[in-house]
């Protein structure tokens, strides 16, 4: 059974003991590997959303709740992270710097059970392509809403690049969840 505690706890070890995403994967892929455990564990969301299980210094721990058809635009972390699926997909576009702005580099959909890692200087697109919600554990090598170097974010149409506002992504979420009360 899934211990919320416990997973903060053996994460924030394992970056102590080795600095990258290795070990932490391994910790977010066991956790995901009993979806129905560990959404009976965390409970269901009332809504879309950022639920924070852990901030420091050292790694966020974060229990995204993604609205049916959600899109996030693209944005950088300036750390690692490691995303596991317990409920529904994510598609993530992978993108590249260029000399006038982004190019799309590659995609990955992960669905349920499935983990993946993230460099520290990856630049992604979120997208929950179902009509469901979708819920994630987010593990990331630091301080998520800190980093130690600025993030940023790039406008969905022109893929002109700005300064991340933690603010705008909150946002994002409540009109998706707003969005998908009106639809149903």
């Amino acid at each position: 059974m899934f211990d919320t505690e416990r997973f903060i706890e053996d994460c924030r070890r394992a970056v102590a003991a080795d600095d990258s995403h290795k070990a932490v994967r391994e910790l977010v892929a066991e956790a995901v590997s009993d979806p129905a455990g560990l959404a009976n564990r965390l409970g269901e969301p009332e809504q879309a959303g950022i639920d924070l299980l852990y901030r420091g210094p050292d790694l966020t721990v974060i229990n995204f709740t993604w609205a049916p058809w959600m899109s996030l635009l693209p944005h950088n972390h300036n750390m690692w992270a490691v995303i596991g699926i317990f409920s529904g997909r994510e598609d993530n576009v992978f993108w590249r710097r260029t000399e006038t702005g982004l190019e799309a580099a590659g995609a990955h959909s992960m669905g349920v059970g499935d983990t993946t890692p993230l460099g520290r200087d990856i630049i992604h697109s979120v997208l929950n392509p179902i009509g469901k919600k979708t819920r994630a554990i987010h593990v990331y090598g630091g301080d998520f809403f800190e980093p130690p170097k600025p993030r940023s974010e790039w406008d969905h149409e022109t893929l002109a690049e700005r300064p991340w506002d933690p603010e705008n992504t909150k946002r994002t979420f409540a009109e998706a969840e707003a969005r998908a009360r009106m639809a149903v």
